[in-house]
């Protein structure tokens, strides 16, 4: 019964999601949820001295969901690009937050809710990170030592956020470079009765990954998607920013969960990209924000 109730929440979550509000709890409910609701039945098994395989089939189900059995190899890339959520810089200094990143040794840094809550703390953070082009929208950032050939900032549906668009140079190659912070589904709201709310912020992502399907439609070549996206890896959603932009960096190249909203044990920060084969990615254990950076190398995919 227990293996039967995990494959049946994890199907929901993952291919009706977003669509029904039942199914989108499911889908963005933490998959560490799954994996705690099948000890009770292990213990139980182990006790009876029955169903013992059965039961221990359900938590490695859920332990897989959850990404703790995830495991890819790894090797070093030619093109390191970082997204953090740095939370208006409230956790952190000017100074150590630019010492931290220059640490990094990204190419292309991508930064979300960088209205500075001080404010002087841009203008000094910048100083502190010097080598960096900066190109700015609506509360996101993205620095680059590559060279920056263009920019422009599309306005996101539903919120007063904006993608930011870039276009850089790399290895005499144009690569465009999509930095988003996409709205979040207010699932709470259920616990107070406001489905409508749940219902709007769900219809407004709508329109904000139809907007980032133009984006990816519109530029030839490499693209990469970065950003706090505030999306689980699965349900429609995710398929659909995967679909638009490439394969996520974590799956093909990541260990373990990946959590970047430790809080939660959630995943919820990706990198995407076309054209783009990752080799490692990792979500560092950082304490400057209620995120973790995600930090990926790439190398350019191999013309078949």
């Amino acid at each position: 019964m227990t293996l039967l109730l995990v494959c049946l929440t994890w199907a929901l979550g993952g291919w009706p999601a977003e669509r029904t509000l039942p199914t989108l709890l499911l889908a963005y409910a933490p998959p560490l949820l799954w994996v705690l609701a099948t000890l009770p039945a292990l213990a139980w098994a182990l006790w009876r001295r029955r169903g013992r395989r059965v039961a221990l089939a359900a938590l490695l189900l859920a332990a897989w969901g959850a990404g703790l059995l995830h495991w890819k190899p790894q090797q070093p890339g030619t093109l390191r690009v970082a997204t953090f959520n740095v939370l208006g810089g409230a956790r952190t200094t000017p100074d150590e937050l630019a010492a931290r990143l220059r640490s990094l040794d990204a190419d292309v840094l991508l930064l979300q809710e960088s209205r500075f809550v001080q404010p002087d703390f841009r203008a000094a953070f910048l100083r502190a990170l010097p080598g960096y082009a900066v190109a700015e929208a609506s509360e996101v950032m993205t620095l680059t030592r590559l060279p920056l050939l263009g920019r422009r900032s599309e306005a996101l549906p539903g919120n007063r956020r904006e993608l930011l668009v870039t276009r850089l140079d790399w290895q005499g190659e144009p690569l465009t470079v999509v930095n988003a912070h996409l709205g979040t589904v207010q699932v709470s709201s259920v616990l107070n009765g406001d489905l409508a709310r749940v219902r709007r912020t769900r219809d407004a992502r709508a329109g904000q990954v139809e907007l980032l399907r133009a984006v990816a439609a519109g530029a030839p070549g490499r693209v990469l998607l970065g950003g706090d996206l505030n999306t689980p890896p699965r349900g429609q959603v995710y398929r659909d920013l995967r679909a638009a932009f490439g394969p996520d960096a974590h799956d093909l190249a990541g260990r373990g969960p990946g959590w970047t909203f430790p809080s939660l044990h959630l995943r919820i920060d990706h990198l995407m990209g076309r054209g783009l084969t990752p080799t490692r990615a990792q979500a560092l254990p950082w304490t400057l924000s209620d995120h973790r950076p995600l930090l990926v190398e790439y190398r350019a995919q191999q013309a078949d």
